[in-house]
Parts: structure tokens; C-alpha cells; sequence
């Protein structure tokens, strides 16, 4: 690649992605001797539209991800940042791959709560008379599963604007024009609150066992044009095999199930060694259906594995739950 000609990275305005893109960049110029990086900013669909359901703006890849994609097909960028949770995995993506997974961040999510609320007396009430906020219909349905008696309400932002909304008690607008809230607490993922500076926010860290991370969750991925051969070799300089191979059963599960934006689905593998486990989730929007399934497998084969999974799923009624789920 040119030195004098920067590499550009493209990347949402919010303060984690920011983050997110600064540490591949801070990772690529440790192992890309003379490289010069330009980040470039994006105010996506799913950033000016604070009110709306992410399903109207065809799901997170949609309102995320779709416009700085385009700007990758048209050649204005070298490279994308997205958190992978946020890309689709039912689809194709013409044109595009992902070109470096940096290492995976702590996946699971957490609880946080508002100020002067009590977690013994949250869990003690197992959620009765609460209001959690969350926009993700995995995590939605996990809290209605975990505790039957919560009040689950549409909450949407980047993740340090969640936290300010939940702090001021501030109530949030629908599409419809009326309000729900304030949240009593937020269901969140990890690595987020870490990107933003508010780990110390967590009052309560979920097992994998209770709730399964999204797939993806906590993998930082980066997108470009397969054509360009010469970014793939200067992004193959920050990729994680271990996170890749992760990555890829997690999102074949997605792919075998042709899971929607609106689905509940989990899944989350693991590396011990040579070995790759992998456990993936269904289940209905009320949480009260629940579909699980785990296999091990070769690490070198992680797709393998992922479809095994889901054929797994699949035996057990995962069709059935993820139609009913299926926006009309």
C-alpha cells in the first residue's frame, strides 16, 4: 500500500465505536510498519433514530451497518469497523468479507442498576415491580425467563446513553408517540460498558449458563472489499484465529437457522486448545419456550461444528419458534 495514501476505516460516531475503531487502529500501526490511518465517522440510520424499533430499519445490520458498507463497496474506505453481533449472519454479503476479528472482549451481559436501587431486593423480588429496558429481543426474552414478574420496555442508545437516560430517569419515546419508563435497570452487554468507561456500572455479571451472549458478542470485526487483496493482507496482521474460528460457528448457527433480526437466538463457543465448544439458544419472545443445544468439536472446523448445532436446534422445534417470532 502507498504510505503517503491513508488507510481509512469507517466506523458509527458513538463513543464505543470510537473506541472500538482506535484500538484497531492503535493494533494495526504496532504491526504495520509506516501505515497512516484516517478514521471516518458515520452518523448511521440506526443513530439518528432514537424512538424507532431497530426492525424498522431492517435490524441492526440495517441500521448500523448497511451505510458503511456502502461506502466499502464504493471505495471510498479500505475497511469497516462493526461489532459483530451487529452484522447479519442469515445473508450474504456480496462484495465483502471480514477481514480481521480482533480478540474477543468479556462476552456476556450484565445488569445495571439505577442509582439508589438495591440488587438483593432486585433478585429477592426476582424482577416483580420493575422495569427493565433493553431493546434486544434476545435479552428481553432471557429476562422475562429469568424473572417472570419484570415489566421488559422498548430502551434504546449507545450504551453510555442508556446508562444517562437510566441515571436521569428519563422516559423513552416510542414510534407511536408515547413514552414507557423510566427503566429501573439495563441489561448490557459487558464489553460495552468497558468501551464507554462504565464498568464500574455493572451491579450484576449473568452466566452463560442463564443467559447466553449474543452471537458475536464481545468480537470486534472488520469488513472489506474481497477484491482488495492488499487490505485483506494488511488486516490479516491484527486477526485472531481463536475469536475467528469462534465467530464462525457462532454465525453458522445463524446462517443454518436463517434466524431474522427479530429472532431470540444465543450463541457462544469457546476454545480449550485444539478443542471448540459451542452452545446456541432459541427461544420465544416471552422467554418462556426455550430451545438449547451444545456440541464439541475440532477448532479448525468451526463451521462444522455450528451447523451441527443447529441441526441440533432444529430436531428439537427451533423452526417453529423462530416463525412465531417472524414480523408479519
Amino acid at each position: 500500500m502507498d504510505a503517503a495514501k491513508p488507510f481509512r476505516i469507517g466506523t458509527r460516531k458513538s463513543t464505543m465505536a470510537l473506541a472500538q475503531t482506535e484500538e484497531i487502529a492503535r493494533r494495526l500501526r504496532a504491526r504495520v510498519p509506516g501505515i497512516l490511518i484516517e478514521i471516518v465517522k458515520f452518523e448511521t440510520t440506526g443513530d439518528t433514530d432514537q424512538t424507532s424499533k431497530l426492525l424498522k430499519h431492517g435490524g441492526k445490520g440495517g441500521a448500523f451497518v448497511a451505510q458503511i458498507r456502502d461506502a466499502v463497496r464504493a471505495g471510498a474506505l479500505e475497511a469497516a469497523m462493526h461489532s459483530l453481533k451487529d452484522m447479519p449472519g442469515n445473508e450474504d454479503t456480496p462484495g465483502l468479507v471480514i477481514g480481521a476479528t480482533l480478540s474477543r472482549d468479556p462476552p456476556g451481559d450484565v445488569l445495571v442498576l439505577r442509582p439508589g436501587l438495591s440488587l438483593d431486593g432486585f433478585l429477592r423480588a426476582r424482577g416483580k415491580g420493575f422495569k427493565i429496558g433493553t431493546n434486544a429481543v434476545r435479552r428481553a426474552a432471557y429476562a422475562r425467563r429469568l424473572f417472570p414478574g419484570v415489566e421488559v420496555i422498548h430502551f434504546r442508545g449507545a450504551a453510555d446513553t442508556r446508562v444517562r437516560k437510566l441515571d436521569s430517569g428519563e422516559r423513552q419515546r416510542l414510534p407511536d408517540g408515547g413514552e414507557v419508563g423510566p427503566a429501573d435497570a439495563l441489561i448490557m452487554a459487558r464489553s460495552g460498558l468497558e468501551r464507554v468507561g462504565l464498568a464500574s456500572r455493572a451491579s450484576y455479571e449473568f452466566p452463560a449458563s442463564d443467559m447466553l451472549p449474543a452471537v458475536g458478542q464481545g468480537i470486534v470485526a472488520v469488513e472489506c472489499a474481497a477484491h482488495d487483496f492488499e487490505t485483506r493482507r494488511i488486516l490479516a496482521a491484527v486477526d485472531d484465529a481463536d475469536a475467528r474460528a469462534c465467530a464462525d460457528a457462532e454465525r453458522e448457527v445463524l446462517w443454518v437457522l436463517n434466524g431474522h433480526c427479530n429472532s431470540p437466538i444465543a450463541g457462544f463457543a469457546t476454545i480449550d486448545g485444539a478443542a471448540l465448544s459451542l452452545t446456541a439458544s432459541v427461544l420465544d419472545e416471552t422467554g418462556g419456550l426455550f430451545i438449547e443445544a451444545s456440541r464439541e468439536g475440532p477448532a479448525d472446523r468451526p463451521r462444522e461444528l455450528g451447523r451441527a448445532v443447529a441441526l441440533d436446534l432444529l430436531a428439537k422445534g427451533a423452526a417453529d419458534l423462530i416463525e412465531r417470532s417472524r414480523p408479519r
